[in-house]
């Protein structure tokens, strides 16, 4: 279940269909399992102050932009939540949360966190 900010951090990003997340049924869409915690990781180091929603949320649509700018609307290689970690990294960096050169450890040891709990 959502708190008030979960909910409108979601719903925040669920107005144009090409910056919203892939949703199925009407809920949000996940396939493969760093795709749903990169997203909470987002909600939740905002919810905690580390970063306003809004400045993560046109981070993401820069992102996207970005992107779009370098590839065929039709390229394959298309991948929404690799656009979502792409913002999440500028954001984190940019709010001093990590420094950029240990970036790619501590999201390294994040997204391997699961492997170490087995």
């Amino acid at each position: 279940m959502f708190t008030k900010f979960e909910h409108f951090a979601a719903t925040s990003l669920m107005g144009d269909p090409e910056e919203a997340p892939p949703r199925q049924d009407g809920h949000l869409h996940f396939d493969r399992d760093w795709e749903k915690m990169a997203f909470g990781v987002a909600i939740a180091l905002s919810k905690q102050g580390y970063y306003e929603w809004e400045d993560f949320r046109q981070t993401l649509m820069a992102t996207i932009k970005e992107w779009e700018t370098t590839h065929e609307l039709d390229d394959p290689e298309w991948d929404y939540y690799q656009c979502w970690v792409a913002a999440l990294e500028k954001v984190v960096v940019a709010s001093g949360v990590v420094q950029a050169g240990e970036l790619a450890t501590q999201m390294a040891q994040l997204l391997n966190c699961k492997n170490s709990e087995a």
